[in-house]
């Protein structure tokens, strides 16, 4: 599975479980930390959790993927999810709304060209 198969399967999952705007960045050009971000919010700290587990879970049974690294399971405000070329951001909306990344990576692009 390439990191767009990947990015799309992610999609795929976070939104059978109700993800609220889910967006997929590719910065494979910007940066070599990744080929895409894809990023989502949950409306609570059980439902960030949820969307987060499910991803591991689906990927690890369907695909036999497992994640590199995972952080943010201390408070599930913010639970990143790092298979390599593709790294989860599942978000309370403070906190999406806080970081930003979109735009961000968005204000990248411009900068490099």
């Amino acid at each position: 599975m390439d990191s767009k198969e990947l990015a799309d399967k992610i999609v795929e999952i976070l939104d059978s479980k109700k993800g609220i705007d889910i967006e997929v960045i590719n910065i494979a050009e910007k940066t070599t930390l990744a080929d895409y971000f894809v990023i989502c919010t949950g409306n609570s700290t059980t439902q960030v959790k949820a969307l987060a587990d499910e991803v591991e879970v689906v990927l690890k049974n369907e695909c036999d993927i497992i994640p590199d690294h995972v952080e943010g399971r201390d408070n599930n405000r913010w639970v990143l999810v790092d298979y390599k070329d593709v790294v989860v951001h599942v978000f309370h909306p403070e906190e999406r709304n806080e970081y930003n990344l979109e735009q961000l990576w968005e204000s990248k692009r411009h900068i490099d060209g």
